[in-house]
């Protein structure tokens, strides 16, 4: 590999380690700060001058922060003569404001790709996007991977029996029957209604056959868990043997790591594209790198070769 260097933003300097070691490179070297007046202060500390750069963030919180820290890194290497930016988000920043679904809302996810833009970003990597449709908001490349193999082999190893694939509603209901493909086995469906703002889905019943069954929830993410749990009580209720669940980005914000521990989910299977954190290790919650895969994505990208094998290695 030539003419490439990774940063990484102050969050993800553990994601970002992984990788270098993956392709045998060393990390960048990078001083960020605050001024005492608050203000932010990002510097580069060696030469990007016709480099391919790559800048690692992640939205370990404050959100908020982290988007500053990555629109100013970017600046900094544009600036440093860099010849490509490439900007590696393991999750999207905002992901989850993509639609105006309410009146006089934003739409944060677009706003967001027209900053990383803005600050002079060629290029984005990130991994499943709560809405694929997120891609179309750049006018710059963004190619966005996907923990599904990750996840189905993990979960394959385990040799369950009588599986059925289980999605927590209408709208995650192709994503299950892509998982129930790879498994050969049936679906289920979760009848659950959300209420308002305020994150809580009332689930009511079960659309399928769960009981006795090796039950596994797949979903692209996990913020306060409410939705898992209350599908999680919903197949307990009726009658499957086990239940297990699986998501790409474990953000498990306010009382979901104890909605989690008090739940019947025998355990939780995440990717670190979301660090987490010593306060939320638990027993129930196993995490897998997606770091490799990642920085295979930058040797092709460097290489000239196609990402698209990916999906099916990886």
């Amino acid at each position: 590999m030539e003419n490439i260097k990774i940063f990484a933003c102050k969050s993800a300097e553990n994601f970002t380690k992984e990788m270098c070691d993956c392709l045998e490179l060393p990390m960048g070297k990078i001083n960020s700060m605050k001024f005492k007046n608050d203000n932010n202060f990002v510097q580069i500390l060696e030469t990007v001058r016709d480099q391919d750069v790559y800048i690692v963030q992640t939205t370990q919180p404050p959100v908020n922060e982290r988007v500053m820290e990555l629109l100013i890194t970017v600046d900094a290497a544009k600036r440093a003569s860099a010849r490509r930016v490439n900007v590696v988000l393991p999750y999207y920043i905002y992901s989850r404001s993509d639609k105006k679904d309410q009146p006089r809302v934003p739409i944060t996810a677009r706003l967001m790709a027209e900053l990383i833009e803005a600050a002079g970003a060629d290029r984005v990597i990130t991994c499943d996007l709560h809405n694929p449709a997120i891609q179309a908001y750049f006018n710059i490349n963004c190619d966005r991977l996907s923990a599904q193999n990750l996840l189905q082999a993990y979960f394959k190893e385990k040799n369950l029996q009588d599986m059925v694939i289980v999605a927590t509603d209408a709208g995650s209901s192709k994503k299950a029957y892509k998982y129930s493909e790879y498994f050969g086995c049936p679906i289920a469906l979760i009848d659950k209604r959300r209420a308002g703002n305020d994150d809580r889905a009332i689930a009511s019943t079960v659309i399928g056959d769960v009981k006795d069954k090796d039950c596994i929830i797949f979903d692209d993410e996990i913020d306060t868990a409410g939705s898992m749990i209350e599908t999680a009580k919903i197949l307990e209720k009726f009658g499957a043997r086990s239940i297990y669940a699986g998501c790409t980005h474990g953000i498990l914000s306010g009382p979901a790591i104890e909605r989690i521990q008090n739940s019947p989910i025998k355990e939780l299977v995440i990717t670190n594209t979301v660090p987490l954190t010593d306060e939320k290790k638990i027993d129930k919650i196993k995490v897998l790198s997606i770091a490799p895969l990642f920085a295979e994505t930058i040797k092709r990208l460097n290489e000239g070769r196609p990402l698209g094998e990916l999906l099916k290695i990886y």
